[in-house]
């Protein structure tokens, strides 16, 4: 294997750790600036004349743009201030590094049966069954496959403020970037960067437990019945609706709480921008799904955060907190396996203690395993569960592929932190209810008869 592309992972991070640097401060304006950032990093890591495309895509990519193959630079710094966002494709195979690889069953290969073709070595026929996971990107340690990184592009709405923008953080933030870190030392950092503050995505997370709750009494009446929950993973969801339609009528049809959180606090705040920070790729592609598409503006992964942070010589552990408590224990621990059932389950019980048929919850991760249980309820029909929740990631969204800790311990911080809620349950959070009132919902039972709220939070 040649050296230069072996870790190239890190390798794009020092590139992206540059382009954030140079570009806060001023100091990428010309193309001969791209251009000196490129020969860096060939001198740095040894690529040849030929490889400078390669380079060149790879500063591309982010920079939010696309990749093209070209040796020169042309309008990337136009293209760059003038977009406001990020589109479609959002990962890309470059060429070159697969001939340097050798490794014969690479992600690129053994999961053809959920990607599309366009990230195979050797693509055989065109599928449309790629579920957006992103696991070819992070597992291809060569460059092969990368992902747009959508700082950059929202680089000047953070300088301009000239409208709200809110950092909204997914739960499995927690312990992130150091036990010493906690959110409120976060919140005060995003302030720091430009943003109006820092929202915990689990808030909309305890209402959605709450939609959840009123579905499952809703649907499940009889012992045959069956439910199965779409929050927090869109891999789950694509998984079901591309391969699986006879199951499809038995999922959920609540959005995201990522895709709640645009939603809600679009409305509340008309001009607002939202950048959701993530454990994964899969999320930047749910922001730009067709009828989801417009609810997030931007969507960052914990490792691209982590390198922001390092460019902009934010020392975290330095900083004040800035804490509130915005969500529930149910909320919060939506970031682990059999979270949404635990936090679900809950709020069942308390509506009906007497209910005959109770929540009987059936917790899988990992795509493998999510596609099992689905052959297994195709074929066979539920088993004693009714209430059934899937994850792409070991572990649950703490174990997504951009995260910076290892899984079992974000499980453990994820669980305290949880546990240091003064919230027990979604029914219990006073800011959803708060929000809930901003619809003329009074009681949480008309949570599913409000027209405005069931359009926010459903897909349909």
């Amino acid at each position: 294997m040649e050296d230069r592309f072996i870790g190239f992972n890190e390798k794009r991070m020092h590139i992206f750790s540059e382009l954030v640097r140079r570009y806060w401060n001023g100091s990428l304006n010309y193309i001969s600036d791209l251009d000196d950032l490129a020969a860096e990093i060939k001198e740095k890591y040894g690529y040849g004349e030929h490889e400078i495309p390669f380079i060149k895509d790879h500063i591309r990519l982010a920079m939010g743009l696309d990749p093209n193959g070209k040796e020169l630079f042309e309008e990337e710094l136009q293209m760059l201030r003038r977009n406001r966002g990020v589109h479609k494709p959002l990962i890309s195979r470059l060429e070159g590094p697969c001939a340097h690889c050798g490794d014969k069953k690479c992600r690129c290969d053994t999961t053809g049966k959920y990607e599309s073709p366009l990230y195979h070595k050797e693509p055989e026929e065109e599928r449309d069954e790629c579920i957006e996971c992103g696991f070819c990107a992070a597992d291809c340690d060569f460059g092969a496959i990368a992902e747009k990184i959508e700082f950059l592009p929202m680089v000047e709405l953070l300088k301009e403020r000239k409208s709200p923008i809110f950092a909204v953080v997914a739960p499995a933030i927690t312990g992130q970037f150091g036990e010493n870190v906690t959110m409120g030392k976060l919140r005060t950092a995003f302030q720091k960067m430009g943003f109006d503050d820092m929202i915990e995505v689990a808030l909309f997370a305890d209402i959605l437990t709450i939609k959840e709750a009123f579905e499952f009494n809703r649907l499940v009446k009889k012992e045959e019945d069956f439910f199965l929950t779409s929050c927090c993973c869109p891999v789950w969801f694509n998984l079901i609706k591309r391969n699986y339609p006879d199951i499809y009528e038995h999922l959920s049809p609540s959005v995201s709480p990522m895709i709640a959180s645009g939603r809600i606090l679009k409305r509340l705040y008309p001009d607002a921008k939202i950048v959701f920070f993530a454990p994964c790729t899969a999320k930047k592609a749910e922001a730009l799904e067709e009828g989801l598409k417009g609810a997030v503006d931007f969507v960052i992964n914990f490792r691209e955060l982590k390198e922001i942070f390092h460019a902009l010589d934010i020392n975290l552990e330095d900083l004040p907190p800035n804490d509130k408590d915005l969500a529930s224990l149910g909320g919060r621990v939506y970031a682990r396996t059999g979270g949404v059932s635990f936090s679900v389950k809950m709020v069942v019980n308390r509506l009906d203690p007497t209910r005959l048929i109770k929540l009987k919850s059936k917790k899988v991760d990992g795509v493998k395993e999510c596609r099992e249980l689905l052959e297994t309820l195709r074929s066979q029909g539920k088993d004693r569960a009714n209430f059934i929740e899937g994850m792409a990631c070991k572990g649950g969204c703490v174990g997504g592929p951009r995260t910076n800790i290892d899984t079992a311990k974000a499980t453990e911080l994820v669980n305290e932190f949880g546990e240091d809620s003064l919230i027990l349950t979604p029914l219990d959070n006073l800011n959803a209810v708060k929000i809930l009132k901003q619809f003329n919902i009074l009681s949480v039972a008309d949570i599913t008869k409000n027209e405005e709220l069931e359009h926010v939070l459903s897909r349909e």
